[in-house]
Order: structure tokens, then sequence, then C-alpha cells
């Protein structure tokens, strides 16, 4: 665990930086001037992200990118309007009521429902914890079979033979990283990417996955954990998304990542060397993300991915024996 965790906070723009033509066209849409905005913090897009109340009392949030400083960003979005229009109405996600598209080379805005409410502390408390572990369970069971398929969403085994294979990334690297690596990933490095090789045929299923449970892709309400940022959504193995929450988890003061895993009905079932296999590719991805350079508009990520790949690796480490 990081005792004073990077937080989940990128460069943002205020609502007044946005065009003013992006500015007029979200005003005219929700039909009254916006009279207040609060950037929200958290999260990395390098773009808008904001609560916004009109003047005749109509709140919404929205978040908006263009074409600099990372020319990515608005694809994300785009692809997100797509997911989260297509997501079931029962879903703990909020509505997207609208989007401004420019196109290719342009600004895209979406807004969305404000919810009123806020990210699980930190560090974790249990309560808060259990809470959004029993709303993945809900979740999982609610998105299996998988609503949603291929092209519109991706496929978890194409995603962990592809972009989740950090080791394999890392040992044919030239020039060599190995002296950025810290020592336990150097002496197994060629086993590290011999396991993670197996994680596409290990993460195989039939969930709607979000693909990246993190706390600051969390709000919770009194009533309600609500789950939003949904561009990386994939089909495959319902236990995947613990898999992936369980770093963050302890990295920001929770409990070691088994002991989360275990919270769910669906890891407690899967077969063991599966889930070794994916905690390979996640060590992997974040370990070998975290030496690249920042993309651009994304100081910050970087930090971020090492803290829990430190924390990935040391859980593998366990899982295998490998000390």
């Amino acid at each position: 665990m990081v005792s004073q965790p990077p937080p989940a906070a990128g460069v943002r723009l205020d609502w007044h930086q946005l065009p003013a033509r992006v500015r007029a066209a979200v005003e005219g849409w929700l039909g009254s001037a916006v009279v207040a905005a609060t950037t929200q913090l958290t999260g990395f897009s390098p773009g808008v992200a904001a609560r916004l109340r009109t003047a005749d009392g109509l709140r919404v949030f929205v978040k908006a990118v263009g074409p600099a400083p990372n020319p990515i960003s608005a694809a994300a979005h785009r692809r997100e309007a797509g997911i989260v229009s297509a997501l079931p109405a029962a879903a703990p996600v909020p509505r997207l009521l609208w989007c401004y598209d420019e196109g290719e080379g342009g600004w895209i805005a979406l807004l969305f429902e404000d919810i009123d409410g806020r990210h699980p502390a930190q560090p974790w408390r249990a309560v808060e914890l259990d809470r959004v572990l029993d709303a993945l369970v809900v979740l999982s069971s609610a998105l299996t079979p998988s609503p949603l398929s291929p092209p519109l969403v991706g496929d978890a085994r194409v995603e962990f033979g592809e972009r989740l294979c950090g080791w394999g990334q890392l040992r044919d690297a030239r020039p060599s990283p190995l002296d950025r690596l810290d020592g336990w990933s150097v002496r197994h490095l060629d086993a590290l990417a011999a396991l993670e090789a197996q994680a596409p045929a290990a993460v195989a299923g039939d969930t709607l996955l979000h693909f990246d449970i993190r706390a600051d892709n969390v709000l919770l309400t009194p009533e309600r954990v609500w789950i939003f940022d949904w561009p990386l959504a994939c089909v495959g193995a319902a236990w995947v998304d613990v898999v992936f929450f369980a770093p963050s988890v302890r990295m920001q003061g929770g409990p070691p990542p088994e002991a989360v895993i275990m919270r769910h009905p669906a890891c407690r079932a899967a077969d063991t060397d599966a889930i070794t296999a994916a905690v390979a590719a996640v060590a992997g991805f974040f370990t070998h993300r975290s030496l690249q350079p920042p993309p651009p508009g994304l100081p910050t990520v970087r930090a971020f991915q090492a803290a829990q790949g430190a924390v990935a690796r040391e859980w593998l480490a366990q899982r295998t024996g490998w000390h």
C-alpha cells in the first residue's frame, strides 16, 4: 500500500475555457444560461468536467474535450456516448442527456444527469468499500449476458491480448528498459511474459465489464452506488472488473487485493490459475505504462499507474510464490 497515493487528478479546463460556440450550443440545448460551473478535479481526461447550474435551476454534468492536447480523448468520449446510450435503463449509470459533436478534429461535449453524490473516502472506509463491492456483484449479475456486443464494446480477450501485454512488451523493447525495472520484475520477466500470455483465454466470458473501476469512477449517494466513465467497456469474465479494481483499493488505503476479490462470488468460483494469469497481465500493464512518457495533456497518470503496478506486482508474487 502506498502511504500517500498519487491523486486521481489530471489537468482540467474550466467551463469558461470552452470555445464560445460550444458553450452557446450547450446553453441553447439547456434553454437557459449557465450561472454556475463547478469543475470536478478527479479523473484524467484533459478537458472540461463540471457540474453546471442554469438560471432556471436545472443541474447537469458536462464533460467536453477538443482535438488538443490529447487527440484520442475525443474518440473516447464518442465511444462512451454510444455505450451509455445503449445501456439498460436500470443500470446504475448517469443518464446521457445530450451530445454535441463537431466531428473529427473538433470538440465533443456530453451532458449527463447530475448525481448529487461523492467519491468514496480515502483511505477507504470499510462500509463504503462493502457498498461498492456489493454494487459490483449486482452490476455483473445484471449485465450477464452482456446487453451490448462488439463492435459497440470491446472483447476482453482482445484487450488482454493486444493492450494488456506489458511484460512481453518490456521483454522485447529496444532499447531495453531493464535498468528502470525493479529487481523482482527483471528476475522473472520471461516467466511473467509467459504467464500473461495465458490471460486472453482466461478472461473469456459473457459479462459486460466496465474495465476501469476505481474510486474516482464511482459516486455514492445515500441510496445507490453510481458507476460512470464507460469508454473502455468490453465483454468478458464476470470477475475481471474486481481484479482490475483491487490494486487501486490497496493503493488508496484499503485491504489487500486478495481480500477484495474474495468478496465477489464470481472470483470465488473462478479457476485460480485464470485469475493469476489476469493478475499478471494487470501488473504488466501498469508496470509497462508507468515507464512510458506521459500522454499529451495527462501529466499525472503515470504516477497513478506506477502505484497500482507496485501493488499488483506484490499481489502477483504472493499468488505465484515467485519471491
